[in-house]
């Protein structure tokens, strides 16, 4: 069940078992509950990747229109990983609203690299960014050689937050 809005009661109305659970239980229960699986599309801007052994899972929770958002990739030894920025698909659109919004991305290899993720205004996917090397601190957005070369075991961690477009 997703968050609904809330009753206008009105005067002289009775409250009764069944308004009650509707309107506090039910909307308590959907907050609470388990965040919802969903599996991301991974493309890039001029060849796609090909997951091949790797594995790429995505979690979410919504709360109203407020998406939280993991996307963990595994490179695995016959994953190719395409040419141009990589992005992943959202679990919703997000809203059309003025900004972009950022999240966190983590690349893990032999060395570690903290970058962003961005959400376009309307985006229905994401991108992440890192330092194109570690000698520089401007980001560039993430490819099969930014912010390294990535192989085998490698890592992809992304977790963000924003708003639904509905």
């Amino acid at each position: 069940m997703a968050l609904a809005v809330p009753r206008t009661w009105v005067v002289g109305e009775v409250v009764t078992a069944a308004y009650m659970n509707a309107e506090i239980r039910d909307q308590w229960n959907d907050m609470l509950a388990a965040w919802t699986s969903y599996t991301p599309s991974w493309t890039a801007s001029t060849t796609n990747p090909v997951l091949g052994n790797g594995t790429l899972v995505g979690r979410h929770k919504r709360i109203g229109r407020t998406v939280h958002v993991h996307i963990d990739l595994a490179i695995g030894s016959t994953t190719t990983l395409g040419s141009g920025s990589w992005s992943f698909t959202l679990p919703v659109q997000a809203a059309a609203s003025g900004g972009n919004r950022v999240g966190v991305a983590q690349a893990v290899g032999a060395t570690r690299f903290g970058g962003q993720n961005v959400i376009s205004p309307g985006a229905s996917a994401t991108t992440p960014f890192f330092p194109a090397s570690s000698a520089v601190s401007n980001l560039s957005a993430a490819t099969a050689t930014v912010p390294f070369a990535w192989a085998a075991a490698n890592e992809l961690r992304i977790s963000f937050t924003y708003e639904a477009a509905s």
